[in-house]
């Protein structure tokens, strides 16, 4: 069972963000306040849940917060500032919109920029420890698969409805063949070390 607090009584956000290692599509994070204790059988790393459950998971989540909001950082900001940096720009921007100023902050992960000088924990593998950060996995996950399956109506020949813009041989192969969008990441390398893309 995960646990529900990293410190008692404070007001914790879990962070997580969702689409790091994409070749397509934003990046985009979460960030979630959870009651006092609470908890949840769906609340788990979002990897570990099935699609289906993952919506279910994120409606419980919206329903049940006490706070939460996502971020989202478009592929021109990942190309210029590096995926890192915009990752964390994506959960600062998800704490940005919490309507409640929280006094912890637990991050998955091992990597985090001071945010308005509260206390933050960086947790490896935080999605699968704790309740919050799992939550925002869900949300993260979920929000970001919705927009590439709205993407994939406009360029399906990518079947991001399928690889959600991560980078199968599938996409690649469909790289190769159609070229690039405008949601592609130019700052990464984009069909493989066997093929060039020429960039206009």
């Amino acid at each position: 069972m995960l646990k529900t607090c990293y410190s008692e009584g404070i007001a914790e956000a879990g962070c997580d963000e969702a689409g790091r290692g994409c070749l397509a599509g934003p990046v985009v994070a979460a960030a979630v306040i959870l009651p006092d204790g609470f908890n949840h059988p769906l609340l788990n790393d979002s990897k570990k849940l099935s699609e289906k459950q993952r919506n279910e998971a994120a409606g419980m989540i919206r329903a049940s917060a006490m706070a939460w909001a996502t971020g989202v950082v478009e592929v021109e900001e990942i190309d210029r500032i590096n995926i890192l940096n915009a990752s964390i720009m994506a959960i600062h921007k998800a704490l940005d919109g919490l309507k409640i100023l929280p006094g912890h902050i637990l991050v998955d992960g091992n990597r985090f920029h001071v945010y308005r000088d509260i206390l933050h924990t960086c947790i490896v593998k935080g999605d699968g420890k704790y309740t919050s950060i799992a939550a925002a996995s869900i949300l993260a996950k979920t929000s970001r698969d919705a927009h590439m399956m709205r993407l994939h109506k406009v360029y399906p020949v990518y079947h991001w409805d399928r690889n959600k813009g991560y980078p199968t041989k599938q996409h690649r192969q469909a790289i190769h063949d159609a070229g690039i969008t405008e949601h592609h990441r130019r700052s990464f390398r984009l069909a493989g070390e066997q093929l060039q893309i020429g960039f206009s």
